[in-house]
């Protein structure tokens, strides 16, 4: 069985622009040769989608890639999302906090006292992104807020649950396009450093050639679904540019949402 997944920016706002940019690349595979499913698959988990043997195609973070995955699938390259002032084929968090929070607090000895929140341990954008921003401010906490993903995150913001959360720049984009009354009860204090943007992968054993040439073709024939969802390319980024970033500490104590 073979299996196909784009679920890391798949809002229902969305989900019409990937079906047709997935309809493109199978077409272009199957031109090509390559067996791949009708369909997205949205049902199947996380890790159990990244980890399938017939996976032809989906979308990890490149946290759970090193430290998990590397040398179970094969990095295609990534899309990329055209974020200001980033290289192609590289993305970053913003480091958000409620409207109106002070932002001279967060210097200096503010921040020290700041309730911190994050979508997941194993993400780069969530966990390692802010390790990395707040390393050089204070200590890493004691115990974070574990909301669960990233809108999630901002939901807490917002809410007044925690007071500095690290939200993916292209998810914090989708919020402000589709979630403006949310947007405006953030605010952005701070941009993390750029690192390679998700990895786009296949399972171990397929040939990553026809695969990254249908993506390509693909995102020529689709420009309004293309455009929709953001996607000014393909860039090759290589494997070696994700297992270069150093590994975070481990997430302190993660606190449920309430």
């Amino acid at each position: 069985m073979t299996l196909a997944a784009l679920p890391m920016y798949d809002r229902p706002e969305l989900q019409a622009e990937h079906d047709a940019l997935w309809s493109a690349i199978r077409d272009g595979l199957a031109a090509r040769g390559v067996a791949a499913p009708a369909m997205l698959d949205r049902a199947v988990g996380l890790f159990e989608g990244w980890r399938d043997p017939g996976l032809v195609l989906g979308q990890t973070c490149s946290l759970p890639f090193r430290s998990q995955l590397a040398g179970t699938v094969t990095v295609l390259g990534t899309f990329d999302y055209g974020l200001p002032d980033t290289a192609p084929g590289y993305y970053h968090s913003v480091i958000a906090a409620p409207a109106g929070f002070d932002p001279a607090g967060i210097a200096a000895a503010g921040i020290a006292g700041a309730r911190i929140a994050i979508n997941q341990p194993h993400s780069q954008s969530g966990w390692a992104a802010m390790a990395d921003w707040l390393t050089p401010r204070r200590p890493l906490p004691d115990s974070v807020l574990e909301t669960g993903g990233h809108r999630a995150t901002a939901l807490a913001l917002a809410e007044g649950q925690a007071d500095l959360g690290a939200i993916d720049a292209v998810t914090f984009r989708l919020i402000e396009r589709f979630e403006p009354a949310l947007a405006a009860r953030l605010q952005i204090v701070d941009r993390t450093a750029r690192t390679p943007a998700l990895p786009l992968i296949t399972a171990a054993g397929h040939d990553p050639a026809p695969i990254r040439d249908a993506i390509i073709e693909a995102l020529a024939a689709c420009p309004t679904a293309a455009a929709d969802l953001g996607l000014r390319g393909f860039v090759a980024m290589p494997e070696a540019a994700y297992l270069s970033l150093p590994m975070p500490a481990p997430a302190p104590v993660r606190l449920p949402v309430s």
